[in-house]
């Protein structure tokens, strides 16, 4: 799919005119765009097709002009990775207004504008699905073809609702393209309906897919039968299917196909873009179709925006390089260099004062004027001490950093391994040493990573362990706050103060109010998620006013 965007990017721009055909009827095809009569007849004009359904509204373009400001859809690296904010591991430096900010600080209300991003991109993939279903069958291809990319679009359709009925609950379940006075009426349908709806997708186009083993390299990035078993594996788990969860996953797991890569960072930084471990991801293309993530989350000595600034909270998650907890009681607890002793990944996932970055030194020591990384309230910089390492590439050499070609991993093999753990864990299943070798031994002991074997099969003690690698292998990778929902933690885990980095012996602290952390770390936020309440986000109030049949 990386190579169909080079080769039809341009295309599919025009596809545009194609699907808004559907909304008027002309008397004549048009002259600057596909008219429906005549586009459905070659194979290539079908991959344009496919291709404009797999964008979506991802925000790319052929000569970078801009970031992505808002939310284009679940897999842009705004929609996805940025959710991060809303949860106990990263902060948006935009503010405590910022719209991700508020789902879960107490102030969520149905004008957030990412409830209306996300709800419009939705509709807008769907509507792209359906349209591309009732009309595929007109093309003169192969009908091995149009069943394969027929699955192909029904498994992003079905993820759709996927998020949907995660975030939003009961949610209309629209499966036809529909006239202008069908969207303004359609009703809901419940939750549990729309779940029902996913399920079947996936669990009927995994057997309709190829295995990811079987696909060219050519045709990287399209969906597969592993990819629609993921989906369907996060849908059990959210349901609490343990069984149902655990059989899904081990499907993936005994065809074999997939690895758990030795290097942990080059999956993140666009040099391992073809590692067996990335099972699904947005593609992205330098100077054709990139994204700005780089412009949003480098450091500010080089020219970033420094948006995604992680959390206190989320780097004391990190356990020391033998397999004990954290603990700012250590000795081994190195304020100076936050990384020694630790788990690798940390100084994979962030960047802290001292670090090396691009052969420079980062330096957000909030007593350092100088720098223009230091930790502020006022500085287009970090407002927790930390910055993002993960998804920078440090070998970029172009000189937009709004021209990035790194790719956004979806689903990787690492989080199949721990989900697998997790249903055979709450299914009541003895675990033993040999279920551990299986799933987190092996994602903790990639070379690149290294940590001590988990021993622990005590059901309760490994719980505990088991959302902790979780939280630290899939870290910043946009999955946290869908965790958090599902395992109904999300009101107690986001309450209470946050803070940033440790700077002992720096006098210019932020605090909240007389306040005085025992361990000098600097104040960033407060959140006070409402239980009961903010579990489910609020249908956008711009859906209400049109259609009453939402409320």
């Amino acid at each position: 799919m990386k190579n169909l965007y080079i080769k039809l990017f341009l295309p599919v721009l025009m596809l545009t005119g194609l699907f808004a055909s559907c909304r008027k009827e002309l008397d004549k095809a048009p002259l600057d765009a596909f008219s429906n009569e005549t586009f459905w007849t070659t194979e290539q004009n079908v991959m344009q097709a496919l291709t404009g359904v797999y964008r979506g509204g991802i925000q790319m373009a052929a000569n970078p002009t801009s970031a992505e400001f808002s939310a284009t859809d679940w897999w842009s690296y705004h929609g996805l990775l940025f959710t991060e904010f809303a949860t106990d591991n990263a902060y948006d430096r935009r503010g405590e207004n910022s719209g991700f900010n508020t789902l879960t600080n107490g102030t969520l209300t149905a004008t957030n504008a990412y409830l209306s991003n996300y709800w419009t991109a939705s509709y807008n993939r769907i509507a792209r699905c359906n349209y591309f279903l009732e009309n595929i069958g007109k093309a003169s291809i192969s009908p091995a073809l149009i069943t394969r990319m027929s699955a192909e679009v029904r498994f992003i359709r079905a993820c759709q609702y996927f998020y949907l009925s995660q975030f939003f609950g009961a949610v209309p379940l629209v499966q036809k393209t529909l006239s202008l006075t069908e969207a303004n009426t359609v009703e809901k349908a419940t939750k549990i309906a729309v779940q029902d709806f996913a399920e079947a997708e996936f669990k009927e186009i995994a057997a309709i897919l190829p295995r990811y083993g079987q696909m060219s390299a050519a045709d990287r990035g399209r969906a597969t039968s592993q990819a629609a078993l993921a989906f369907l594996g996060r849908l059990y788990l959210a349901e609490e299917k343990w069984n149902d969860a655990a059989s899904t996953y081990k499907q993936i797991i005994d065809f074999n196909d997939n690895i758990i890569d030795p290097s942990f960072e080059s999956l993140f930084n666009g040099t391992n873009e073809t590692s067996k471990e990335i099972i699904f991801a947005t593609q992205y293309q330098q100077d054709l179709a990139p994204n700005s993530m780089m412009q949003h989350n480098y450091p500010a000595k080089l020219g970033g925006y420094v948006l995604h600034c992680p959390l206190g909270s989320l780097v004391e998650s990190y356990e020391f390089n033998d397999g004990t907890p954290f603990s700012f009681t250590d000795p081994r607890y190195n304020p100076a260099d936050l990384g020694q002793n630790r788990d690798p990944r940390l100084k994979y996932t962030v960047l802290y004062n001292g670090q090396t970055f691009k052969n420079i030194a980062y330096i957000s020591n909030p007593s350092d004027a100088s720098s223009p990384d230091q930790l502020t309230t006022t500085k287009q910089a970090t407002r927790t001490g930390f910055a993002l390492k993960k998804f920078n590439s440090e070998a970029f050499s172009g000189g937009d950093l709004q021209n990035s070609g790194v790719d956004l991993p979806i689903i990787r093999y690492a989080e199949v391994l721990l989900s697998y753990l997790e249903a055979k864990l709450e299914s009541g299943s003895p675990v033993d040493g040999a279920l551990l070798e299986e799933t987190i031994n092996k994602v903790r002991g990639r070379a690149g990573v290294n940590m001590p074997r988990v021993t622990e099969t005590n059901p309760a003690a490994l719980r505990v362990i088991l959302r902790r690698e979780r939280r630290n292998e899939l870290a910043l990778e946009g999955i946290r706050y869908w965790d958090l929902l599902r395992w109904k933690t999300i009101g107690q885990v986001l309450k209470g103060d946050f803070y940033g980095a440790p700077f002992p012996g720096v006098a210019n602290l932020r605090r909240k109010g007389s306040t005085v952390d025992p361990y000098n770390r600097w104040y960033v936020t407060t959140k006070a998620f409402r239980t009961g309440q903010d579990e489910l986000w609020p249908i956008p109030q711009s859906e209400l006013n049109i259609n009453p049949n939402l409320r």
